[in-house]
């Protein structure tokens, strides 16, 4: 069906094929290397680790397997018509490339075991049809992060520990046109003239491409992958991320509508708490989330997804967090869900925490609640707001109720090591209570980090009157006390 005519190499196409509707016209202009510079748009098949074939470990792999996977790429890339397979269904396309393949193999006689040539039939589909050489990464759920600093050099994080893989890529070529093919299908480029990129996976995992001239070693692609299954409030307790005194206490916080900052530091779990903490919320209230890339997996029925839009060739039409958050207003929301609060709109977010919209939540980066105070303070003065330093501090008072602080402990673990509120202002110093805490005592053989959370034993917190409001006082009491016990 794809085949090119009039080439001594080509594959003949079998009786089924020909069969089918004629394609059209081959060749964009450009010749075979534009055409293996640009693959064909059909969308990634989802793999999971069940149906998937377990990949051949990279280090198995010689030299002679990646020269011989690259001529039949290219010859194949010169076989096929690349806007007629752009047509087909995923499966159907991966089928045609796998008969193609077969037949290249056979007519150059290339000599392979039967593992090697399966193992290099799902590589090219995976370079035509997918993400390349991070398909087998991207369907293994115990990865945490991906990073490529270049064609050859793919790390990975798992448990926490970042390793250096032997995943490689032909060449920074097929690493960018991957790198494009990513942020493309979120009406987005990435290119000489654009180099930097923030983008994500249909799964909502976080990507980040900075391109040369910028990245002197080649195209380097960041995925902050998702897991596959939602993690829940419960998860966080298995993983000892907080105590089960502790989750209930943020239950309760997340139920009765308490506007909440969520703090931490990179890697630290931020969004992946954020998505626990909205499982609280209630089906009927309208939720309107504002990100740069869109990351939360909210259930909620009534759910509005806003995502910023960077400026275009001209540098016109750009869409900022601000203009969303003040956009967000407009909406009649009954939440607002900012995914990182990182400048100006920290003042609409505060605006809107205590003008009615009673149950807000946000994240920033820093070390500590009272660094996550400063913070924002900042935020709002580098926008340009001409306000006194008491004025702003007020204004984070009467809007901010919980920090919830995140930390990536020295061994990998994510911990949730604060639960402080905002109790009020003396003077000019905002005044903060500790609920819970994380205590680290030490380290095991293996070179974990023990700790155990404690309470503080504050039994009735600032938004006590809150969660008797929404009938959550004896629970929050109960937590309170087992924690203490």
């Amino acid at each position: 069906m794809f085949g090119k005519r009039g080439t001594g190499e080509a594959p003949k196409i079998d009786q089924g094929a020909a069969q089918k509707p004629s394609p059209a016209p081959t060749g964009p202009a450009g010749g075979a290397d534009a055409r293996a510079s640009e693959p064909a748009k059909t969308a990634p098949t989802p793999v999971s680790p069940e149906t998937a074939p377990a990949p051949k470990e990279a280090e198995e792999r010689s030299e002679d397997y990646y020269e011989i996977k690259t001529t039949i790429f290219n010859t194949l890339i010169d076989t096929i018509n690349l806007a007629q397979l752009a047509q087909l269904d995923p499966e159907s396309a991966r089928e045609e490339i796998r008969d193609i393949v077969n037949e290249i193999i056979a007519i150059k006689n290339v000599v392979m075991s039967i593992s090697e040539q399966e193992d290099l039939l799902q590589d090219i589909c995976n370079d035509v049809l997918g993400y390349g050489p991070l398909e087998p990464l991207l369907a293994r759920d115990d990865i945490a992060d991906i990073m490529v600093n270049g064609a050859n050099r793919v790390f990975i994080e798992v448990a926490g520990r970042i390793q250096l893989t032997k995943t490689r890529f032909r060449d920074n070529a097929q690493l960018m046109n991957i790198c494009q093919r990513i942020v493309s299908q979120v009406g987005r480029r990435v290119d000489e003239s654009s180099p930097i990129c923030d983008a994500r996976l249909q799964d909502g995992s976080r990507v980040n491409v900075i391109a040369p001239p910028l990245a002197l070693d080649g195209p380097t692609l960041t995925i902050r992958k998702f897991k596959k299954d939602k993690l829940k409030m419960s998860d966080l307790v298995n993983f000892g991320s907080i105590s089960p005194e502790g989750a209930e206490v943020l239950e309760v916080i997340g139920a009765c509508r308490c506007n909440v900052l969520i703090s931490g530091g990179t890697g630290s779990g931020k969004t992946t708490l954020l998505n626990c903490l909205t499982g609280f919320i209630e089906e009927d209230e309208r939720v309107i989330t504002a990100e740069d890339a869109a990351e939360l997996q909210l259930q909620q029925p009534h759910v509005v997804r806003l995502e910023t839009r960077p400026p275009n060739l001209e540098g016109q039409g750009e869409v900022t967090m601000r203009d969303l958050v003040k956009n967000c207003l407009r909406m009649r929301p009954e939440r607002i869900i900012v995914g990182e609060v990182r400048g100006p709109e920290a003042f609409d977010l505060l605006q809107a925490m205590n003008t009615g919209h009673d149950g807000s939540m946000g994240t920033l980066h820093a070390n500590s609640p009272r660094e996550a105070l400063s913070r924002v303070e900042s935020m709002i003065t580098m926008g340009g707001y001409n306000l006194p330093s008491k004025t702003i501090r007020e204004m984070i008072v009467g809007s901010i109720d919980v920090i919830i602080q995140a930390a990536r402990l020295r061994d990998g673990s994510r911990r949730i090591t604060n639960v402080t509120e905002v109790i009020g202002m003396e003077g000019d110093v905002i005044i903060t209570q500790d609920l819970f805490i994380y205590d680290i005592d030490g380290d095991d053989e293996s070179g974990r980090v023990l700790g155990k959370h404690r309470s503080t034993g504050i039994a009735r917190p600032k938004f006590w009157d809150r969660a008797r409001y929404y009938g959550l006082h004896k629970k929050l009491a109960l937590a309170l006390e087992k924690a203490e016990a």
